[in-house]
């Protein structure tokens, strides 16, 4: 019996050792190409998610640069959107683009600028720049007119703004709209005018140059307007 078991044994084992030979010689190109076809499909799958990331973030972070999140990998376009970043902040330091105007850099004047026949009254703001390079300048200037009684804020006209580069000496203005007093009482007296360039903080008081009342009514302070940046003169 213990012989017999003995001759069992040694059987099974070259049955097993012939079997795994003849699945070594049939099949063993196929056995190892699974594993390395999985690695392969999920490396392919993995890069094109991180592509379709890297695209969809490019375009919500870049929406001013037209078509740069579609094309490109990730490393592409995070350098794109450095780039865009550093220029979009109007630092100097080799980005071509032109700091913010600021308000210690400009000179601020207002002048009346009314056209006989108008309806409304016009006072002329003019902001030159003196601060030895370009600046960009855009959007609204903040408007406050000083009253005896206080001060009444400028309501913005709504007009489009547009983007200014002001070389050193160069100038810009806008138009501050407001009613003639002709009701024939002494209406309320106007002691300055606040300016605050458009993206600053910090505001410089002038004498005000235009007439010396404003009508007293109910719809005075809605009449007093100012436009953009380069909207000086009649309607602007």
């Amino acid at each position: 019996m213990r012989v017999h078991k003995l001759t069992l044994a040694a059987l099974a084992v070259a049955a097993s050792l012939s079997l795994t030979a003849c699945q070594n010689d049939d099949g063993g190109t196929t056995g190892q190409s699974d594993p390395s076809a999985a690695s392969t499909a999920s490396s392919a799958d993995g890069g094109k998610g991180a592509d379709s990331g890297s695209d969809q973030g490019g375009g919500a972070q870049n929406s001013d640069s037209a078509g740069s999140g579609g094309n490109g990998s990730a490393g592409e376009n995070a350098s794109a959107q450095g780039t865009a970043t550093s220029s979009g902040s109007g630092a100097a330091g080799g980005t071509g683009k032109a700091a913010r105007c600021r308000t210690d850099e400009l000179e601020i004047t207002a002048v009346d600028n009314t056209i006989d026949g108008d309806p409304d009254r016009t006072v002329a703001v003019t902001m030159k720049n003196h601060g030895g390079h370009d600046c960009t300048i855009s959007g609204y200037a903040g408007v406050d007119l000083e009253l005896k009684e206080g001060s009444l804020s400028a309501k913005r006209t709504g007009e489009k703004a547009t983007s200014a580069v002001l070389k050193n000496g160069q100038s810009i203005a806008f138009g501050i709209h407001y009613p003639s007093n002709d009701s024939g009482g002494s209406g309320v007296r106007v002691t300055g005018l606040q300016v605050t360039p458009p993206n600053e903080t910090r505001t410089v008081t002038l004498k005000w140059p235009g007439a010396a009342t404003l009508p007293v009514t109910d719809d005075t302070a809605s009449q007093v307007t100012v436009g953009p940046v380069g909207s000086a003169g009649q309607g602007g």
